[in-house]
């Protein structure tokens, strides 16, 4: 399955409600991810641009983006950004692959 990493910004309105009514929310999330056939591997609050992180475990890219936007429609979001991440061995074939693509910069 492929990896993502999800950073969350809450808007406003979602802070006041979660300092109203202290919740942990990963089992919220866990449970939509679970329904588009993937797994929260792990989730983590912080601060600074974003107010929550979480890796996540989904069958595809269509499914990674169903999630984000599914967070995003909901309000509670003022940002949402998706990354997918790639193994090692993964990242080692794809500089493979772009050695041999043939790719000539401009001017050159």
């Amino acid at each position: 399955m492929a990896q993502f990493l999800v950073q969350v910004a809450y808007s406003p309105e979602a802070w006041a409600s979660l300092v109203k009514n202290p919740q942990n929310r990963i089992p919220a999330v866990s449970a939509v991810v679970e329904k588009l056939g993937g797994k929260l591997l792990q989730g983590w609050l912080s601060f600074g641009e974003y107010d929550t992180v979480v890796f996540l475990e989904m069958p595809d890219n269509v499914s990674a983006a169903a999630f984000a936007a599914a967070i995003a429609a909901g309000g509670s979001c003022k940002s949402v950004k998706t990354t997918p991440l790639l193994s090692a061995e993964e990242g080692v074939a794809a500089m493979r692959k772009a050695g041999s693509s043939g790719y000539q910069p401009i001017g050159r």
